[in-house]
C-alpha cells in the first residue's frame, strides 16, 4: 500500500529550551538528569513514545473552544503514565509530584498554540491548507502522494489537531498539507492564520455540521474563512460552483481545471486549455472532483503533474470507499463519515458500478447523518429517493425512524450498528453479493463495525 508520510518521532525535532522559550514556561523544581532533545509532542499518555514531550491538556478548555467536549478528567493526572511510557518532559499548568522535567505554563492550550505558531515559522517548503464539508482527508492523501508531502495522520483538523500537527511537522520536508475543519462558527479563520498556507483549497460546502450554524450562508462564510490566512500573493482554490474569486475546478465549462468527461477510473481534464488524462482513485464524480482539485493545486504550486495524474487507488484512506474482499463477497467501506451530499454521491457511484463480474445482489447499509439540525428529517427522507436500483437496504439509526425506511422496498431498520445488525447481515449476505456501508462517524467507524463484519465474513468463508 502506498502510504503518505505521517508524523513519527524525529530526532532533535525540538529542544526543551526552544519549547520553553516559545511557551514562556517556567521549569519545574525536582528534575532528574534529562535529555534536552524532544522527538515528538503528544497529548495522549497511552501513545507516548520514548523522547516525547507530553502536553497535559485540561478537561475544560474554557470558552475559546465551544466545540470541545468538557471532561472532569485532566491531562495532568496522566503525567506519571506518560513518563512510564518514555516521555522525557511534560507541559503542565501546575507542577506534579513526578520525577520528570516539567514546563510550567498558565494554560497548556495556549502553550500548544504558541508552539504551533512557532513551528510554522520553521517551514520553508510550500504549505497547503484544505477545508470542506467532505473529502478533506482523501484530498490530503492525494496531495501527499502528488507532492511527496508531509502530512499529519488521521483527521487532526481542529483547535488541538492543527497546532499539534504543525508542532510535529518535519522541518526538512518537501511540502506540507494540513486539514482544517469546523463544527462551530469562528473556528477555521484562526487556524488558517496559524497555518498561514501558501495555497488554500476549499473542496465543497455541504450540509455537515449545519445544526450549529444559522443557515447555509453562515456555514459557507465559515468555510471561506480558510482564505483568511493567505497573504495577497498566495493562492485560492475552490470548487467552481462556489462562485468565489479563486482558481476553480469542477464540471462547469469555465472551471480552470474542468472535468471534460468521466469514465470508470479516469477522467479527461482541461487544465487552462491543456488536455490531460488523470486516474480517479476509487472512481465516482465525488472523487473526480477531489482529483481535479489536487491537479489544479499541484499545477499552481509549479510542481510536476506526473504523480498527480497517476494517483493509485490504495492512497485512499480507510473508510472512504475502500474495497474489502471477504471470500466471494465485496464490502465497500465508506463508513468514516457522511452528510447528505456525500451520501448521495456515494449511492450514485455505487449504483452505477458494473455488477456483471459478481452477478450477485447490490446491498447498502446506510447509517444516519448527524448534525443536520432542523433539516435532519427532510434530508434523511430525501436520501431515501436515491436507493432505487439496490436489491436491499439496511437503515441504521434513530434519524430514519421518522421516515418511511421500514416501508421502503426491501428495506430493514435497525436502531444501531449492533449485534442484531451484524447477525442479520451475516445471515443475509451470499457469495457474489456486494455491500456498501456508509454513515456518520459515530454510527459505524468508532465501533469498528466494518472491521468486525469483515472478520466474521472471512471466518464464514473458510
Amino acid at each position: 500500500m502506498v502510504m503518505a508520510k505521517a508524523f513519527t518521532s524525529i530526532p532533535n525535532l525540538w529542544s526543551l529550551t526552544e519549547l520553553q522559550r516559545l511557551t514562556d514556561a517556567q521549569r519545574g523544581s525536582a528534575v532528574p538528569e534529562s535529555c534536552d532533545a524532544v522527538t515528538r509532542l503528544s497529548i495522549d499518555s497511552r501513545t507516548v513514545q520514548p523522547g516525547d514531550l507530553f502536553i497535559a491538556l485540561p478537561g475544560d478548555p474554557g470558552e475559546r473552544f465551544t466545540a470541545t467536549r468538557r471532561s472532569s478528567r485532566d491531562g495532568i493526572d496522566f503525567v506519571a503514565s506518560a513518563q512510564a511510557n518514555g516521555a522525557i518532559a511534560a507541559l503542565v499548568h501546575r507542577e506534579v509530584a513526578a520525577p520528570i522535567d516539567q514546563l510550567l505554563v498558565p494554560d497548556t492550550y495556549a502553550a500548544l498554540w504558541a508552539v504551533g505558531a512557532g513551528a510554522r515559522k520553521r517551514l520553508t517548503a510550500p504549505v497547503v491548507a484544505i477545508t470542506g464539508s467532505s473529502g478533506k482527508t482523501t484530498a490530503k492523501h492525494f496531495l501527499a502522494y502528488a507532492l511527496d508531502a508531509w502530512v499529519p495522520p488521521g483527521s487532526l483538523n481542529n483547535h488541538i489537531g492543527v497546532p499539534l500537527s504543525l508542532a510535529n511537522a518535519d522541518p526538512t520536508a518537501a511540502a506540507y498539507v494540513f486539514e482544517i475543519g469546523t463544527n462551530h462558527p469562528g473556528e477555521i479563520g484562526p487556524l488558517s492564520e496559524m497555518v498561514s498556507p501558501d495555497l488554500a483549497l476549499l473542496l465543497n460546502v455541504h450540509s455537515a455540521h449545519l445544526e450549529n450554524f444559522a443557515d447555509r450562508a453562515a456555514l459557507f462564510s465559515e468555510k471561506k474563512s480558510i482564505f483568511q490566512g493567505l497573504s495577497a500573493v498566495n493562492l485560492k482554490v475552490s470548487e467552481d460552483v462556489l462562485g468565489l474569486d479563486s482558481h476553480s475546478f469542477g464540471f462547469t465549462f469555465d472551471a480552470d481545471c474542468r472535468i471534460v468527461s468521466l469514465h470508470h477510473d479516469y477522467a479527461d481534464l482541461n487544465l487552462f486549455g491543456q488536455r490531460l488524462r488523470a486516474r480517479v482513485p476509487g472512481g465516482g464524480s465525488h472523487r473526480a472532483l477531489t482529483m481535479a482539485g489536487t491537479v489544479l493545486t499541484v499545477h499552481l504550486l509549479g510542481t510536476d503533474l506526473a504523480r498527480a495524474l497517476e494517483i493509485p487507488s490504495d492512497v485512499i484512506p480507510a473508510g472512504r470507499g475502500n474495497l474489502i474482499r471477504c471470500g466471494d463477497i465485496r464490502l465497500w467501506d465508506d463508513s468514516y463519515n457522511a452528510n447528505p451530499e456525500s451520501m448521495q454521491a456515494a449511492l450514485d457511484w455505487y449504483i452505477a458500478q458494473d455488477t456483471v463480474a459478481t452477478a450477485g445482489r447490490k446491498i447498502a447499509v446506510l447509517g444516519e447523518m448527524f448534525e443536520l439540525g432542523a433539516d435532519s428529517e427532510a434530508e434523511h427522507e430525501r436520501i431515501m429517493g436515491y436507493v432505487a436500483g439496490l436489491d436491499e437496504v439496511f437503515w441504521v439509526g434513530a434519524a430514519w425512524q421518522n421516515t418511511d425506511a421500514d416501508s421502503t422496498s426491501a428495506g430493514k431498520h435497525f436502531a444501531a450498528a449492533d449485534t442484531a445488525l451484524m447477525d442479520c447481515l451475516i445471515e443475509a449476505l451470499r457469495p457474489g453479493d456486494q455491500v456498501m456501508i456508509k454513515g456518520s462517524n459515530g454510527v459505524f467507524w468508532t465501533s469498528q463495525f466494518v472491521e468486525k463484519l469483515a472478520a466474521q465474513l472471512n471466518e464464514h468463508a473458510k
